[in-house]
């Protein structure tokens, strides 16, 4: 017999992260750190936890937000109004490498728990602080939730038709945030790793948001006005869009260069003199001059089925796709054949699909573990922390 195989290290295997988080930035981001393998110890409100618990009950009962973001996770619910929580706390940050918050504003600070004071108390610790708009300036102290930044940085006014705005469809800024503390907790425990310092990390939704917001920025500060909204046109390249086939169905495609201009021209619209029409002649006409454009290819596309269009433009070597709605997506072929969903545990016993995260280490496998019910792990992690008061804690409703 050979020797016995240790189990796979992962990445973050060793490092402990308490999170003192709610909604969505904070989970997103060490529900990706948790996937690496780090002990992600979730703090939630005894009784409810996390109010995202709540949002909707449609995943066997759980919420579909809750759901996704909290997968390989331990709750640990505390009062931390008491102070026996707080010492409970403190204890773990004792043991712990990064710390995550986004409550209130001002709400870490009176607990005790601002950056100057843990770094004082806990001088390895990384801190991470996720706020709305940045904890200076004079939005310090405003609450801000996902669509209201949309609103702020003028994301909305980017979204929709020419005649009716739109909120982006998924939560963007606080996903946009907690990619951005994800990367930038990794980029201080690599320089904790490199220097012996411990840096800590500071990320808003506005400012993570505002970063994603780059080329309509430039595009406006320097071409005086700003992307027109157009629906699932693109607004600074043509043609490139939805477009209707005959069985009703939408076909989006992209042209990119004066090339695949040309192949579209004579091998699809059958009007090869196109090209060189001086209204789309080059990547600026067509845009200037979309409306007559986008009458051309409509009328074509509208003489053949979907699949027959999405076959044609393909053969041309055109980049294409149906219009997918969220079903369509579960079912997707690229998803199946590339074997990227996992079965994971939720709260009752169920079992859920969820995708591995996007970036695959090579010979390093994801941890996908179950989401915690409320206050799942306290009594095993108090035990762990010696502590002889658990049925006094939970008598008093500490824990």
């Amino acid at each position: 017999m050979g020797p016995m195989s240790l189990p796979q290290r992962r990445p973050l295997d060793g490092i402990t992260v308490v999170s003192l988080e709610q909604a969505v930035a904070a989970p997103y981001a060490t529900r990706q750190l948790a996937d690496l393998g780090a002990r992600v110890i979730k703090v939630e409100r005894p009784g409810d936890g996390d109010f995202a618990r709540r949002y909707d009950t449609t995943v066997h009962g759980q919420s579909s937000y809750f759901v996704w973001l909290n997968r390989s996770k331990e709750s640990l619910t505390l009062d931390l109004k008491d102070p026996r929580a707080r010492e409970v706390l403190h204890q773990l940050l004792d043991r712990a490498d990064v710390f995550v918050q986004n409550l209130a504003p001002g709400a870490a600070a009176r607990l005790g728990l601002g950056v100057d004071a843990l770094g004082e108390g806990h001088p390895r610790l990384i801190p991470c602080t996720i706020s709305g708009y940045g904890t200076s300036g004079p939005w310090a102290d405003r609450k801000a939730y996902d669509l209201l930044v949309q609103c702020q940085t003028g994301l909305v006014s980017l979204t929709g038709t020419a005649e009716e705005t739109a909120r982006t469809g998924i939560s963007v800024a606080d996903i946009a945030a907690g990619m951005y503390a994800y990367s930038g907790i990794l980029t201080a425990l690599y320089t904790r790793a490199v220097t012996g310092t411990a840096h800590p990390v500071e990320v808003s939704l506005f400012e993570a948001l505002a970063e994603w917001m780059g080329q309509p920025a430039y595009y406006t500060r320097y071409g005086g006005t700003q992307p027109p909204r157009l629906g699932t046109q693109h607004a600074t390249i043509a043609p490139y869009g939805a477009f209707t086939a005959a069985d009703g169905k939408d076909v989006l495609f992209s042209i990119q260069n004066e090339r695949e201009w040309a192949a579209l021209c004579a091998r699809f619209l059958g009007r090869p003199e196109l090209a060189d029409d001086p209204r789309f002649a080059t990547g600026s006409d067509r845009v200037t001059h979309r409306e007559e454009l986008n009458a051309v290819v409509a009328e074509r596309v509208a003489r053949s089925g979907a699949e027959e269009i999405l076959k044609e433009l393909d053969d041309v070597g055109i980049a294409c796709a149906g219009v997918n709605d969220v079903a369509a997506f579960l079912d997707h072929p690229v998803l199946a054949a590339r074997d990227r969903w996992r079965e994971v545990g939720v709260p009752g016993g169920a079992q859920v699909q969820a995708l591995l995260p996007p970036a695959d280490l090579a010979g390093l496998p994801a941890r996908m573990d179950p989401v915690p019910a409320v206050g799942e792990h306290t009594e095993a992690i108090l035990t762990e922390l010696g502590r002889d008061d658990i049925a006094a804690l939970r008598a008093d409703g500490v824990i």
